[in-house]
């Protein structure tokens, strides 16, 4: 199984410790994150020892976090931004201070893997501004739970909802694009600027080198829920971290029960100015479409949107727990080399249906809620094959969807018949997958983020335990030996 990796507990050791240093087989590259940070802990990794650590593991890169320094008391990071948290990697060679030809490591079939134990944590202006939210409890680091994610270039985007009233809410964090975008008043008249970074769950990159965000305005998510603004799209360049645009929903776009957990952008890279976006909203069992050119966006309604009543039971990570979310998972084809358009694949979460339809009905504002019969069943995936996010890989036709109650992911060859024989479960492991919630490829490779969700919310994380991890393999790996294979 290309996901299978060694694992061990993480210890209050150094990372240059042989206790946390191990190699792992196959492709894959994996960062290990646990429920508690001291984030003035941390410091860059000494080579040196990982040099000397006897026996060596079979090394041919490692895959680090790029530290914030101390600098005059004050920490001085450029890679971590709050909620939309940013995290760059080194190659060994390039922390070495040796040059790299590569931002991240290669990923041969051969290479053997070092699983970097990690806390999640968030940069703040000074160690003591830190230890002062800690004691305030205005910030409780077992309250962040990672949820999204997205690559672009060097940059490795990580999401942290605020789950509950001390996760990520303190205006005291170092956010992403700025410090002010992110700040949650407690004034009134400012609580509920559309300036302000609320709570998000997904975000996704364009061929534009755009980062589309979906702001849910929501704080507090498992507690008294509080919704501080409007469901907002933002829009941000990423070779300046300026926004681009911001778009509110409408009332006639949200229902009482609406909750918008992902994005997924429609770009044609030659007119950027012509881009949609499609946001489903599992709640109210119905799709957001918005129109850059116009700036406007309108609801989308469709039976196929509604959950499966026989499909909504779970059991994951020991935990069992039943839930009604509606369409959830969207992916785009490559665009029809004749006319343009593309697929628009999508699914409940409860469900094990795949559903379809043309981005050209969607996009019709007048024709998108009178088509019923442009949308069509694909198939099913199979039993016990619920799904959250899915991906669409334009380069090997390749559709790949987590699979929440497998503890693994699945893939589909586009080419064949969407029949349950047809789908590969590429990796499943009940200790170290547990709940693949996001997942991307970028440049060949696929990236999935794990997360325990349902232990969180239902139970409490164990601090001594890795909680959640990012794995990354090439596509060509992953799908290897399977029905999945290219041809």
């Amino acid at each position: 199984m290309p996901f299978k990796i060694a694992e061990r507990k993480p210890s209050n050791k150094t990372l240059a410790d042989q206790s946390i240093i191990e190699s792992a087989p196959s492709s894959w590259r994996r960062w290990g994150i646990s429920g508690e940070a001291l984030i003035n802990d941390l410091r860059k990794p000494n080579l040196q020892q990982l040099e000397n650590v006897s026996p060596k593991p079979a090394l041919k890169c490692l895959m680090l976090p790029r530290w914030p320094l101390e600098q005059n008391g004050e920490w001085k990071g450029d890679g971590e931004f709050g909620r939309i948290k940013v995290m760059f990697v080194y190659p060994v060679d390039e922390v070495a201070g040796r040059e790299s030809q590569s931002s991240f490591c290669s990923s041969s079939a051969d290479l053997q893997d070092v699983p970097v134990a990690l806390k999640l944590d968030f940069v703040f202006p000074s160690v003591a501004v830190r230890e002062n939210a800690l004691k305030s409890e205005d910030y409780i680091v077992k309250n962040n739970l990672p949820l999204g994610l997205d690559i672009w270039e060097d940059k490795l985007f990580v999401t942290v909802p605020r789950w509950k009233s001390d996760s990520s809410s303190s205006p005291l964090l170092t956010p992403y694009p700025s410090w002010e975008y992110n700040q949650l008043s407690t004034d009134d008249e400012n609580a509920t600027s559309h300036d302000n970074i609320i709570s998000v769950f997904r975000v996704h990159v364009d061929k534009c080198d755009r980062l589309w965000v979906m702001d849910t305005g929501l704080a507090d998510i498992l507690g008294t829920a509080s919704q501080i603004k409007p469901p907002t799209i933002l829009v941000f360049d990423l070779n300046t971290d300026t926004l681009l645009r911001k778009h509110s929903f409408k009332d006639s776009d949200i229902k009482a029960k609406s909750f918008f957990a992902n994005i997924v952008p429609d770009v044609v890279p030659e007119n950027c100015n012509t881009s949609f976006a499609y946001i489903p909203d599992l709640g109210e069992y119905g799709l957001i479409v918005y129109d850059w050119l116009n700036d406007d966006s309108w609801r989308v309604e469709h039976h196929y949107f509604h959950f499966d009543p026989l499909y909504g039971n779970y059991h994951v990570g020991g935990v069992n727990f039943q839930w009604t979310d509606g369409v959830f998972g969207l992916a785009l084809s490559a665009a029809d080399k004749i006319n343009g358009s593309r697929t628009v694949y999508f699914h409940a979460l409860s469900s094990t249906n795949e559903f379809a339809v043309s981005n050209e009905v969607l996009k019709n504002k007048n024709a998108s809620s009178n088509s019923y019969y442009d949308y069509k069943l694909l198939g099913s995936r199979g039993e016990n094959t619920q799904a959250t996010s899915s991906y669409y890989d334009e380069t090997s036709e390749v559709l790949f969807y987590t699979q929440v109650n497998r503890n693994g992911i699945g893939c589909w060859n586009s080419n064949k018949p969407f029949t349950p024989e047809n789908q590969a479960l590429i990796t499943s492991d009940n200790e170290t997958f547990i709940f693949p919630n996001d997942l991307k490829v970028r440049n060949g490779n696929l990236w999935v983020l794990t997360d325990k969700m349902p232990v969180f919310i239902y139970k409490t994380l164990d601090s001594e335990e890795i909680n959640y991890r990012i794995f990354m393999a090439s596509v060509e790996d992953a799908i290897k030996n399977t029905t999945c294979e290219i041809a």
